[in-house]
């Protein structure tokens, strides 16, 4: 009679009779198998960052288990991480008190480029998009309220026609002329050597070597850009704008 039973019922009792067989006890005894272990050796003991400011440590989660660079030879740069350091950068600066203008944290993001420990601290990107066009804006007024410094005599005309002149506009010819020229990279990385920026530049170069070749000028006047906007973003536009006219442009060749 059993073989007058359909196939799909016959699959059914089989299937009841290994739920049978599979009991607690021999799941438990299933479970004395070999496994596969995780090595713990390497396990650190947790470290309580609460305490330490967040520019002095990588995140742990932003750290990976091994280095991508095996059996690397380059050297680690070495960077400031003295306090008192950085404080006397920012007195050289932006003079008496120039420490405490800033917040800790902002004081040093402003001098940190996004190549030092890839980025993962933080980085002055933002902050020098603000500044630079806060340091251009101040370099074109003080250009065009500076007319005799481009004065130039209008050329003759062949219909004998006279130029519209006014003196709010003699200072527009210095913007096309000037102002590139005194505003570059190469100029406003002399004003930070100036103030010994370097000393506090936290990067990574790709030359440690070469600085010059691994594009010292541009992150030096990159930085500068990302002080002057973390001024504005902790003490407003007019504290920044003071800052740029006293403190920056005077170097450069402008006219105070």
């Amino acid at each position: 009679m059993a073989s007058m039973l359909p196939t799909w019922a016959a699959r059914t009792i089989a299937c009841s009779a290994c739920r049978t067989i599979a009991s607690p006890s021999t799941i438990g005894s299933a479970s004395l198998l070999p496994r596969r272990g995780v090595s713990t050796s390497t396990e650190q003991t947790p470290v309580d960052y609460a305490d330490k400011p967040r520019w002095s440590y990588t995140p742990p989660r932003a750290k990976a288990p091994f280095s991508l660079r095996l059996n690397t030879k380059r050297r680690e740069y070495p960077v400031n991480a003295d306090p008192k350091v950085l404080d006397e950068f920012y007195i050289r600066l932006l003079g008496n008190d120039g420490d405490k203008l800033l917040s800790d944290e902002i004081k040093w993001l402003a001098v940190t480029h996004k190549s030092f420990d890839q980025g993962r601290r933080g980085f002055n990107d933002r902050l020098a998009f603000l500044g630079r066009r806060i340091v251009e804006l101040q370099a074109s007024l003080a250009m065009v309220q500076s007319p005799g410094s481009a004065a130039s005599a209008a050329p003759p005309d062949a219909f004998d026609r006279t130029p519209f002149t006014h003196p709010a506009l003699d200072g527009l010819e210095n913007l096309n002329r000037r102002k590139n020229l005194l505003t570059g990279k190469s100029r406003l990385a002399e004003v930070a050597q100036k103030y010994e920026l370097e000393k506090v530049l936290r990067w990574n170069p790709r030359k440690p070597n070469n600085l010059a070749s691994s594009g010292i000028e541009l992150v030096l006047a990159h930085t500068m850009y990302a002080i002057v906007g973390a001024i504005a973003l902790e003490k407003g536009g007019l504290v920044a704008n003071k800052v740029t006219r006293e403190r920056i442009l005077p170097p450069l060749g402008f006219k105070a």
